[in-house]
């Protein structure tokens, strides 16, 4: 069945430039048609959307929604001064182990429907806080039955008694061998207190051996090797970003890297914000995710974290949509999301606004008016 949305205030495609008065077919699953309202062709149904605008469904290309339990006090330590570390994994991770599938499944599909209620139309997840074989290939196996990507972040941390030589080997090996039918890519989190480069290259070698894209957590806590790393092996994206050299910020430029920055963690974890400005000057290509996981993100707000890159990180409202939408969509190396055009897939994000602006103009506020994913409204 066609869908024509008509009565658009402001039309952002991500293909051309933002369009007033604008109309937008869907037909089935696919985007048919977009274009002046007055040259709309007919359609089976006809929604008015009455001057607001229309965007593409945001792309959130970074989140870890399979887990269970609680950092609260994390979280209150974090906020009176304690430093943010790569250990606190943990916490998570035992809670995980001891959740069981019903109560995990459970918990993803609420985050998830959370974000599809907030304009998220196009989901990436990860799995990371089992670490074991057994705990990660049930977080594979339920995310692949609810998000749209789905990563394998088994090099997330070391656990508790385990060295970090047999680790690598279990996660490069028997556990990659486990997981692979349910996972399009693997990542790895490369950072002091939790993988070297070495280490993170080794994981990240065999997983691309076993056809997998590369993900890489880079540059959070300090400058590192992260970006250099996921250049090197063609990653599809290093996320964080906030500790970026000269020779980093060039390095994004030549590549076909996305640089994938995530706000909220900053403002959580009180790290500053990323050089996005200096980022998309040099020619990079960025995205901005969510980073939705229950110690250093605990948020599923694309938008919060499109008013932060405007408000914070100088970007201009169009910059921070795209980055949100169609940045996205290239740090997970699609076309068919994340822009509005024929062929596409049909995510459609309307605010109750009159143009994208409003977005950091009106910071805070929820204005998320309708959703539809796929051709099918789900808000």
């Amino acid at each position: 069945m066609s869908v024509l949305i008509t009565g658009i205030g402001e039309l952002t495609t991500n293909v051309d430039a933002p369009l007033s008065d604008a109309a937008l077919v869907l037909d089935g699953a696919e985007v048919a048609w977009t274009g002046p309202a007055a040259d709309a062709p007919a359609a089976d149904t006809r929604v008015d959307v009455e001057g607001r605008a229309v965007l593409p469904g945001w792309v959130d290309s970074h989140t870890h929604l399979v887990f269970a339990g609680d950092r609260t006090a994390e979280f209150n330590a974090r906020m009176a001064g304690k430093p943010y570390r790569a250990g606190g994994i943990q916490v998570t991770v035992d809670a995980t182990r001891a959740a069981s599938d019903d109560e995990l499944a459970a918990g993803l599909r609420r985050h998830v429907a959370e974000a599809v209620a907030q304009g998220t139309t196009c989901l990436e997840t990860k799995t990371g806080y089992g670490l074991t074989v057994a705990d990660e290939l049930r977080s594979a196996r339920l995310a692949a039955g609810v998000a749209d990507e789905v990563t394998f972040l088994g090099a997330h941390l070391v656990p508790a008694g385990v060295s970090t030589s047999d680790y690598v080997d279990l996660v490069r090996g028997e556990m990659l061998d486990a997981v692979a039918p349910y996972v399009r890519w693997a990542d790895v989190f490369c950072e002091k207190g939790a993988f070297d480069e070495s280490a993170s290259r080794d994981v990240l070698t065999a997983a691309a051996s076993r056809g997998l894209g590369l993900r890489v957590h880079g540059n959070q806590l300090g400058p590192g090797p992260g970006v250099r790393l996921a250049v090197s092996l063609g990653a599809a994206s290093v996320d964080h970003c906030t500790y970026l050299t000269p020779s980093d910020v060039d390095a994004l430029a030549a590549s076909d890297t996305v640089a994938t920055l995530l706000p909220a963690c900053d403002l959580s974890t009180r790290q500053p914000l990323p050089d996005a400005r200096a980022l998309l000057d040099a020619g990079a290509t960025v995205a901005l995710a969510s980073n939705c996981n229950p110690g250093s993100s605990y948020t599923s707000s694309m938008a919060f974290c499109v008013t932060t890159a405007v408000l914070q990180m100088r970007l201009s409202v169009e910059e921070a949509v795209r980055a949100a939408t169609l940045g996205g969509a290239r740090a997970l190396r699609r076309t068919d999301v994340g822009v509005l055009a024929p062929g596409a897939r049909a995510d459609v994000h309307v605010l109750d606004a009159p143009s994208a602006t409003h977005l950091a103009y009106r910071p805070g506020v929820p204005l998320t008016w309708a959703v539809w994913r796929a051709g099918e409204r789900v808000r």
